[in-house]
């Protein structure tokens, strides 16, 4: 039997594969087409101190090799989030990662003090959020802001925290290496491109947000860089996501230094994508004699 189990900041997940935030919802409308038991983990939508009603609509749209969203993080807000969604997860033999967004520090505080007694394994913290009390830059793109709020995150937090890093910087590993200054557990990348589509025809944006967050396959070379450059720069634990579609994309995201991976845009078009990644894993291994998945985390030849 191969063991495809890893351990993730002291949290035993079965296999590396989850979910990708805000690609997922928090589980329940995707439960009749995947078995989540199969899953290492299901990473929640963005959840923040109180409801966020998101960007005006339209706010999604099909481009080449993927797609642009600006939904804006819609959510129910965190009491609705531990009164519904939490209970629904714990019925499943899969870890639970909750993924935190807010537009300050104090509200991701809040957020992460709240779920300090809830049942949840991990907390990857968005950090592609505006900062309102900074002029509207995202806390990811100053080294500084992600090593401070990295800081706050882990003087509040039970669970161990993931810093979701923005991949719309000029030098990632910068970002990585504030995050692991700040004490983060492990990071996760790519978050989203910034892109912009116009309707030719009606000279106009697409999205009524002008632009977006492009996700999907055409990322994913862009990422699969990225987290070989973050690996060599530090030393927690990686997740790696962006534009992965099948167990070959994952394996190669394995390969270039993640302990782990995440589906995302995927799950749109074929919602049975995760648990067909985690076979497709299995027969690699097997195919190539690889007793323990963690043998692969890092092992492209140079």
């Amino acid at each position: 039997m191969r063991n495809t189990s890893i351990d993730l900041c002291g949290v035993t997940l079965k296999n590396p594969v989850m979910t990708a935030s805000g690609t997922f919802g928090s589980g329940a409308e995707y439960s009749e087409f995947v078995d989540l038991n199969k899953l290492g983990a299901v990473v929640t939508k963005g959840v923040a101190n109180v409801p966020w009603p998101g960007n005006p609509t339209p706010r999604v749209a099909e481009v080449y090799g993927g797609m642009l969203n600006a939904v804006g993080l819609q959510n129910p807000g965190i009491e609705l989030f531990c009164k519904r969604d939490i209970p629904f997860l714990k019925r499943y033999d899969t870890a639970i990662i909750v993924n935190v967004c807010g537009h300050s520090t104090e509200e991701y505080i809040e957020v992460v003090e709240r779920l300090s007694d809830e049942p949840v394994d991990l907390l990857e913290i968005n950090i592609s959020c505006p900062n309102v009390k900074e002029g509207g830059i995202a806390f990811g793109q100053d080294a500084k802001a992600v090593e401070a709020i990295t800081k706050e995150m882990k003087r509040h937090a039970k669970q161990p925290v993931i810093m979701k890093l923005s991949p719309n910087v000029t030098d990632i590993t910068e970002m990585a290496r504030a995050a692991e200054a700040g004490g983060a557990d492990a990071l996760s990348l790519i978050n989203t491109i910034t892109g912009m589509k116009i309707d030719i025809h009606r000279r106009a944006f697409v999205l009524a947000n002008k632009t977006g967050g492009m996700s999907g396959p055409a990322i994913h070379p862009i990422a699969v860089r990225m987290v070989y450059q973050t690996a060599q720069a530090v030393s927690v634990p990686i997740i790696g996501m962006g534009g992965i579609a099948s167990a070959e994309d994952a394996i190669e995201m394995i390969l270039a230094g993640a302990t782990a991976v995440s589906v995302g845009t995927a799950n749109f078009y074929r919602p049975s994508v995760t648990e067909e990644i985690v076979k497709g894993i299995e027969d690699y291994m097997e195919r190539y004699q690889v007793n323990d998945i963690r043998e692969l985390i890092g092992a492209v030849q140079s």
